[in-house]
Order: structure tokens, then sequence, then C-alpha cells
């Protein structure tokens, strides 16, 4: 912003408005004082401000109230609320009626200064420094402190070349933290090529991956580079690498171990100058155990690992990505929508998220192409939670692992779970086929019809 951001102290203390103004205009803010929320108000009609901190227990109007009058009155005004005598419960509901944030007396200044930048950012007014905190976070969008320890982590192994593994449910943002390693990387000017394990055919993925020459196979009219000499210089980034084929899982130790690869037909090794960071949804730990993913690989992998937890367990960001997705919608679908009502964010927080973070963004896209109003409703967002055909559409590779434990069940239970016999059907060796059973951890004695004492359990 060229202008300092304008920011309305609101607080029935002399001394603590004083003390507040003195902070703020040595933050390179332009502060402005209130000792009633009724002034405030009035102040607000005459000059606009960037955002809003008020004390929540006052005479007459009390916090609270002065920011249910400025949500009604300016839907996009930031406000936070401090308090000597807050409660859980009194955070929670604030919260939830959209306040930015709830913070108890004797407030920390970092933290109120990293909240009001916060706020700033998200409203799109920003400073300098807070311009450049956002373009080091990539689009990673949060207040929960669990997810500042995983950008934490992420922002300090982005100076060194260690590969990184990011473990999490499908659409919590995986891809956004591996650009955000990227992208304050030494690499970070270099390309970041990103491809999906677990959604391109087997027999497809090793040249994609390695690229082929031509005459290599079918098809295969001209050379093709593939994938790493695409990233050369830069970022590859494998997602879902734990539905990656264990024979492909060696082609690609050996690459990480040399820094070469080999095109699919080609004789001479290619030197290749890549960082690698991989994601998962699946447990790798028992994908070890059980022999499905390669123990060797895995620590090459995960030489530092960062585990993103789901929605529902940083609901404090629900608030912050609606009006995230909410400005971003607008802007794509050309709709002049303010922000989402008071209870339209309560029904954000409440609902259950198996999508996650993917799943948010849908439902806030959908409520904006539909909304014929400045300010998102309840009903619309309840419509579309419910219209919502995300959680219920698997991926591929979610799809995968359903028909494959399905398709063993069958075996086993047609076979009256005689292991030879099924893994024949299946054309797989018994060794195989056990591999298989742990991965999906099915007992072959669950399937026993009688006793066979030619059959190792």
């Amino acid at each position: 912003m060229s202008e300092r951001p304008r920011i309305l102290v609101v607080d029935d203390d002399p001394s603590l408005c004083r003390l507040m103004e003195m902070r703020l205009e040595a933050s390179g803010y332009a502060p402005t004082t209130c000792e009633s929320g009724e002034r405030a108000l009035a102040e607000l009609e005459r000059q606009p401000a960037d955002a809003v901190i008020t004390d929540l227990r006052m005479e007459g109007m009390d916090g609270l109230a002065l920011f249910d009058a400025v949500r009604e009155r300016w839907p996009a005004l930031p406000v936070i609320i401090l308090t000597a005598h807050g409660s859980i419960q009194d955070a929670v509901e604030a919260t939830r009626r959209g306040v930015h944030e709830f913070l108890t007396k004797p407030f920390d200044p970092p933290e109120l200064l990293e909240q009001l930048e916060k706020a700033l950012t998200a409203r799109g007014g920003q400073t300098s420094d807070t311009a450049r905190e956002a373009g080091r976070r990539h689009g990673l969008v949060t207040r929960s402190p669990r997810m500042e320890e995983v950008l934490e982590r992420a922002l300090l192994v982005a100076d060194s070349d260690a590969n990184v593994l990011i473990q999490g449910a499908s659409g919590s943002g995986k891809e956004i933290v591996a650009r955000a390693v990227h992208g304050n990387s030494p690499r970070s000017q270099g390309p970041f090529i990103p491809v999906n394990c677990g959604a391109i055919p087997e027999t497809l993925l090793e040249s994609e991956l390695f690229g082929h020459v031509r005459g290599a196979f079918t098809g295969a009219d001209r050379d093709r580079a593939g994938l790493f000499r695409d990233a050369d210089g830069g970022t590859l980034f494998l997602d879902e690498i734990g539905d990656m084929p264990l024979q492909l899982q060696v082609k690609l130790l050996r690459a990480l171990q040399e820094q070469v690869i080999r095109p699919v037909g080609g004789r001479d090794p290619i030197p290749i100058n890549v960082r690698v960071i991989s994601a998962t949804h699946r447990d790798l730990e028992a994908a070890r155990a059980d022999g499905s993913f390669r123990e060797d690989l895995y620590f090459r992998l995960a030489v530092v690992t960062l585990a993103l937890p789901p929605l529902a367990e940083r609901r404090e960001d629900i608030p912050l990505l609606a009006r995230h997705f909410l400005a971003e919608a607008t802007r794509r679908h050309g709709r002049q929508v303010e922000d989402l009502s008071p209870e339209a964010i309560e029904a954000l927080v409440q609902a259950e998220w198996p999508g996650n973070v993917r799943q948010l963004q849908n439902v806030i896209e959908q409520c904006v192409a539909l909304s014929t109003n400045e300010i998102l409703p309840e009903r619309l967002v309840r419509q579309a939670l419910n219209q919502d055909q995300e959680p219920s559409i698997p991926t591929l590779a979610e799809a995968r692992e359903a028909f494959e434990r399905d398709y063993l069940i069958r075996l086993l239970k047609l076979t009256e779970g005689n292991v030879s016999q099924a893994a024949r059907l299946a054309g797989r060796n018994r060794t195989e086929f056990y591999r298989l059973l742990g991965r999906h951890h099915l007992q072959v004695a669950d399937f026993k019809g009688g006793t066979d004492p030619n059959e190792d359990n």
C-alpha cells in the first residue's frame, strides 16, 4: 500500500489507548483511538479504516456488539478483539461469528502485530512486510499453530537441497506446501514439475519420468526427455509416491543415488540436477512393513518429513480460508461478493470436511457462482455442503486401492482361503500374493472353509 494502513483502536481505558497508539505508530501504522463503540462507529462513518482493534468489555456497546455493527455496515473490515476477561467460550463464539482474532490482555505486542498483518493480508491490504511474508507462503493461508509449525519447518528445509516427504490426507494442501519449499529455495528460478504417480498407468509412468528413445516401444515415434529432465535445475514433485510400482521404485532409487537417469530403451546415462519433493496420503511406515514400498527408497525420500493436519483439526483456519477462496472466486467469476454472513461462517466451522481444504474451496466456488447478494448467506453454504460431491468421488489411486482389496477378498472367498489357488488365478506368485494381502491387512484364516494341511497360513 502506498499509505500507512489505518487502524481504529477502541478501548474505554485512555492509558491503554495511548499505549496501543504508540506501538502501532512505531510499527508503521496510522492509528486512531476511540473510547466507546458508539464513537468508533461514528469515526468509521467519517473516515474508513483498514482494521479495528477493540476491547471486549466496555460500558454501553461492548466489543461483540461493535463487531456485529461493523460486520453489518462494513462486512470486509477485519476486527481483532482484546479482553482481560476472556474465556474459551468467548473465543469460540467470536471466531464463529467472523471475528479475525480473539486475544487476552495483557496482550503480547508481537502476537498482536502478527495478527494485524494477517488481517490486512486476508483483506487484501498488505504492507510491504506482509506482502513479502505472503510471497514466502506461496498461497498457504493459515493461523493454525500446527500449520505454522509445518510452514516453519518447510521454510527451514527450503534453503537446503534435502529431499522432502509431505504426508497428509487428500485435499489437505500437500502441493501448496511443496510449492512453498520450492519457491523459497535456491532453485526457485528453476521449474517446478508436479506429477501424480497414482494417476498415470504403470506402463507409462516410467516413460513419463525418465523419458524414452525413439523405437523403445510401440508408439514411441520420437525421443521424449521425461519429467526428470524437464525439472532440471528445479524441483520434481512426486505426488502419491506411495502408489509407485515396486519395479519403478528401484529405478527411482538408482536415479536419486547416482544423480543420473536412463531413458526407456536408452543405453547412455544422462546426468540430472533435480530436487525431489514427494507426497502421499498412504501410511508409508505400514507400506515398508508389508514390503509394498522399499525401505531404502523411503529413507532417501524422507530426509525431512512434513505432516499436514486435516482441516477438521485446524478449524480456526476455516473462516480465513473461506474468505481467501471467496476473494479468488469473485475475481474469477467477476462477482461482487464482499463476505460471508456470520451464520454461513458458523455452518462452515461446524462441517465435517472429509475432503479437507479442496472441498472447502469447492463449496465457496459453488456459493459464489450462485450468489445474487454481496454477503453469502447460510442457505447457499448449507446447500453447497449437501450437494458437494467431492468426498464421495475417490481419487484414481483410492479407487484402485478399493478395487484391489475387493478383488482379493473375492478370490479368497472363491478359493476358501487357498493362497496357492488364489495366486494362480490372480497371475501372481505366492510371495507377491502374500505381500498384497499384507498391504490390505487381510488374514487368510478368515476365509478358510476347512483345514488344509498343505496350506501355509
